[in-house]
């Protein structure tokens, strides 16, 4: 495959802006996901499409990043110097922030022992001081192999890119819960997990797929996937032998159809937008970092104190419109983060 330059797929930032407002989206939907039971059956139903809508949203920043990075040849010892500094520095910032908003909300408690409390905030630092940092842990991960999976795609033909994601989707098929009673002894964790997302991201940025109704098809993919997602977790969510997340998880046959089809469907569409909006987009697209490690502390001062969720109104109004404006207050905050000294290494 012979890639072109990544500077003229215009798409990309539009793209990763759109998959940054998904993930907030879920993140005000899960509240009430949680209250299955609890909250009016139309409710709860709102709050299950919209999460099946935007579940393409990690998936594709993970596609993203491979349409970025693999195309790319790197030294190695500047890759990890430069690409982990941008990542690890601002992540471990803005843990320590959560680690010091859970002592805000009592969540934690720190006693006179300096010991003790190094420990808490280094076991804090092990397994994620908020739930949405579990992202940057798998990125960290994924960024120490990129150089080594980005040598394979970029001296591989097609035919054996195309052998990588087969595999990789046999493992994840053989990994559901549903289908692990045939999974084989033989060990094939080296084709699992979120790698195959990278190397589904290249291909699908780069190959030239000459088919004239490909947009139509990846639209009606879309739907499909936000149904089975919609309707399959609402349907095994009584059951306590399923896992209730069975169909949101990114690593599931439904997920990577509605990622695909999103994917593309970005690729395929062309949006003419006024010089003011691509300003705007390509202003927020310098911090789209820094917005989705500050959003989840913007959103619990939007709860507590101003009570900006989704119980505004009707969920499906209340709940894209909370993430919009910690949307936007995120991105202002981390702009003002980046004009302090210093602030850009941290701002994201």
């Amino acid at each position: 495959m012979s890639p072109a330059k990544t500077e003229t797929i215009s798409w990309i930032n539009n793209l990763r802006l759109i998959a940054l407002y998904a993930v907030i989206i879920l993140h005000c939907a899960a509240p009430l996901m949680m209250q299955y039971g609890k909250v009016p059956l139309s409710d709860w139903w709102m709050a299950d499409f919209l999460n099946a809508a935007v579940r393409f949203a990690v998936p594709v920043f993970v596609m993203v990043t491979g349409t970025l990075s693999l195309n790319r040849e790197y030294e190695l010892g500047d890759f990890l110097k430069k690409r982990l500094a941008r990542i690890l520095v601002p992540f471990l910032f803005w843990s320590l922030v959560y680690i010091g908003y859970s002592w805000y909300n009592d969540e934690i408690t720190f006693t006179g022992d300096a010991w003790a409390n190094i420990k808490l905030v280094l076991h804090a630092l092990k397994y994620g001081s908020s739930y949405h940092l579990w992202y940057v842990y798998m990125l960290i991960g994924l960024y120490f192999f990129i150089p080594v999976i980005g040598k394979f795609v970029r001296n591989s033909n097609e035919k054996e890119i195309l052998y990588f994601l087969i595999v990789w989707f046999v493992v994840m098929m053989l990994s559901q819960p549903y289908l692990s009673r045939f999974n084989p002894v033989v060990d094939l964790h080296y084709f699992a997990g979120y790698v195959g997302y990278l190397v589904l991201g290249y291909y699908l940025a780069f190959k030239d797929f000459n088919i004239k109704t490909l947009r139509l098809w990846m639209i009606l993919l879309l739907v499909f996937s936000v149904v089975l997602i919609a309707a399959g977790t609402w349907f095994i969510i009584p059951y306590t032998k399923w896992p209730g997340t069975l169909f949101y998880e990114p690593l599931n046959p439904a997920v990577l159809m509605v990622s695909v089809s999103a994917f593309m469907i970005a690729k395929r569409t062309v949006i003419k937008m006024p010089p003011i909006l691509t300003r705007i987009s390509g202003f927020a697209g310098r911090y789209n970092y820094g917005i989705y490690l500050s959003h989840a502390l913007v959103l619990y001062f939007l709860e507590d104190p101003f009570g900006i969720n989704y119980k505004l109104c009707v969920p499906i109004v209340s709940i894209p419109l909370t993430a919009l404006i910690c949307f936007i207050l995120s991105l202002l905050l981390v702009w003002l983060i980046s004009k302090i000294p210093f602030g850009k290494w941290i701002s994201g």
